[in-house]
C-alpha cells in the first residue's frame, strides 16, 4: 500500500524545538522531491522547504531559513524536518508531499509542482503558543 504518514507535530512554547517525520512506504522515497507544507485556515498551503531528489538540494521559505532543516534517512525510507527556535507565526497543519522532479529545481517543486502534482500525506498539527 502507497502511502505517507506524518509524525511529530504538537503543542510547543515559542524558542522550542520539534522534528516532524514523513514515513513513506510501498515505494522508495529517495527517488523523488520531499517537501513540506504549511497550512493556516483563510491561507494558501505554503512550501516551507523541500529536498531534491537528485542532488538532496535543499529549499527554504525565507521565514524559516536558518532555523529549519529538512534531511532524509534513506534507510527508513523517510524525510525529517527539525523546526528550531519556533515562533508563533510557524503554527500550522504540517504536510509532506512527494513527486517526481524531472528537470524541475527544487525552488520550483517548492513554490508550485509539488502543490499541482504532488502525493500528499495527511499531516500533523503544529501549534506553536505559551
Amino acid at each position: 500500500q502507497t502511502q505517507l504518514v506524518e509524525s511529530g507535530g504538537g503543542l510547543v512554547q515559542p524558542g522550542g524545538s520539534l522534528r516532524l517525520s514523513c514515513a513513506a512506504s510501498g515505494f522508495t522515497l529517495s527517488q523523488f522531491a520531499v517537501g513540506w507544507f504549511r497550512q493556516v485556515p483563510g491561507k494558501e498551503r505554503e512550501g516551507v522547504s523541500c529536498i531534491s531528489s537528485t542532488d538532496d538540494s535543499t529549499y527554504y521559505q525565507d521565514s524559516v531559513q536558518g532555523r529549519f532543516t529538512i534531511s532524509r534517512d534513506n534507510a527508513q525510507n523517510t524525510v525529517y524536518l527539525e523546526m528550531n527556535s519556533l515562533k508563533p507565526e510557524d503554527t500550522g497543519v504540517y504536510y509532506c508531499a512527494t513527486g517526481t522532479q524531472g528537470l524541475f529545481s527544487i525552488h520550483a517543486m517548492c513554490v508550485r509542482r509539488l502543490k499541482e502534482a504532488g502525493y500528499w500525506g495527511q499531516g500533523t498539527q503544529v501549534t506553536v503558543s505559551a
